[in-house]
């Protein structure tokens, strides 16, 4: 597996993929302004041809995970992991202290492994969702 920086000619692909992860998923003009935003770090797990990727805004010493998709076919293979790992080794070399997210309470996978890097909950947005659906609030301390 490499993982590299998401470039703007990566963005089609990703796009695609993110609607495949995702009932709504982003558009390729929108993740092409999010990769170009200043504090964005911005991670792609085997591109060209690409089978995940991270989106984490760091701002001052907070970072938040914007998004993390997998593609629905390879998912369970430690694709999140590494881009989650090497996305929070950016977020504290930009000098983040802690880093925030929201996920679907539906989304038993992704709570597991958030978790099982050192996510907690701390709270939750009710209905944050357009299906609905809660999203837990966690939140990891970096440097610990």
């Amino acid at each position: 597996m490499t993982i590299s920086r998401i470039r703007k000619k990566d963005c089609g692909k990703l796009a695609a993929l993110h609607g495949r992860a995702f009932s709504k998923g982003w558009s390729a003009m929108e993740l092409a302004r999010l990769v170009s935003e200043p504090g964005m770090a911005a991670l792609v797990s085997n591109a060209p041809d690409p089978d995940g990727f991270i989106l984490v805004r760091v701002m001052m010493d907070e970072a938040e995970i914007l998004t993390l998709a997998t593609d629905p076919d390879h998912r369970r293979a430690g694709i999140g992991r590494a881009l989650l790992t090497q996305a929070l080794m950016d977020c504290a070399r930009s000098g983040a202290k802690r880093v925030l997210l929201e996920v679907s309470r539906s989304n038993a996978i992704a709570i597991q492994l958030y978790a099982s890097t050192g996510f907690h909950e701390t709270g939750i947005r009710k209905a944050y969702y357009a299906d609905g659906n809660d999203a837990l609030v966690m939140e990891k301390a970096l440097g610990e």
